[in-house]
């Protein structure tokens, strides 16, 4: 399992993915799921993957060689393809090629096999000339595009970390608060599945900048330590300062009031 979430806002875009792939609770490992391709002030184009780590290494690896699309003249990849939405064409087709070549397995049904394939892509940047984008691709190849009404997109263990940018994440966030919501959603995430885990890779790409600031956020990195540890406190001072139901009011103490200075 992964998790990965690109956050679109008006000063730019943010990509954080995790790196732990794992078979079991013995059988646990890392490996890089956030890849860039960058030819700065020319291209930057960020990917994040999840679900089965075979299927997603052969779409890049297909992406990275060249790919063929219907009625194209020649291969496409990333460093020539003129727009962001060529780019997740490109991207939909090497997945829905990769999953062709593997048959079906007689000892599945194709409801199970389809899972046991199931993958799916983050795809963002800028290209010259082009508007900054951000793509969720689907396994068969089929994407959609990241609007004002959701400014962001997750794949893989997605539902813990959603709450929190359902709830504060609009398109005028600044980047720095968009960044700071989505390390909080890594942080939540963490904390409730063990199939997800740093350390993390970032990258933000100030719009119409046409080059990406890249990060890697180990387990014991300083400010992630210290942002889980403030929001944990948060919450907990945030319930407590919640009325207590009336129907228990009868049977639970009275609290002290908390005054605020400043």
């Amino acid at each position: 399992m992964t998790y990965c979430v690109g956050m679109m806002v008006n000063e730019g875009l943010a990509m954080i993915a995790d790196t732990r792939t794992n078979a079991g609770v013995d059988n646990i490992s890392s490996y890089k799921k956030l890849h860039v391709t960058e030819v700065p002030g020319e291209r930057v184009i960020a990917i994040a993957t999840a679900g089965n780590l075979s299927v997603t290494q052969m779409a890049l690896s297909l992406v990275s060689k060249g790919v063929h699309m219907p009625g194209g003249d020649g291969p496409e990849t990333l460093e020539t393809v003129p727009s962001l939405f060529r780019a997740a064409q490109i991207c939909g087709h090497a997945l829905q090629q990769v999953r062709a070549e593997f048959s079906p397995s007689p000892s599945l049904s194709p409801e199970a096999d389809a899972l046991r394939l199931s993958a799916s892509m983050l795809l963002g940047g800028q290209v010259k000339g082009g508007q900054l984008r951000l793509y969720l691709i689907y396994s068969l190849g089929n994407f959609i595009e990241c609007g004002p009404d959701t400014p962001y997109m997750q794949i893989g263990e997605l539902k813990y970390g959603k709450p929190i940018l359902d709830r504060a994440l609009r398109p005028d966030t600044p980047m720095a608060e968009a960044v700071k919501l989505g390390l909080i959603s890594f942080d939540s995430t963490i904390r409730s599945n063990i199939a997800v885990g740093a350390p993390f890779d970032m990258i933000v790409i100030p719009r119409d900048g046409l080059h990406g600031e890249q990060r890697r956020i180990e387990a014991d990195d300083p400010y992630f330590r210290e942002l889980g540890r403030l929001w944990s406190e948060a919450l907990a001072a945030a319930h407590r300062a919640m009325p207590t139901p009336p129907w228990l009011e009868r049977i639970s103490p009275p609290r002290p009031s908390i005054s605020v200075v400043g």
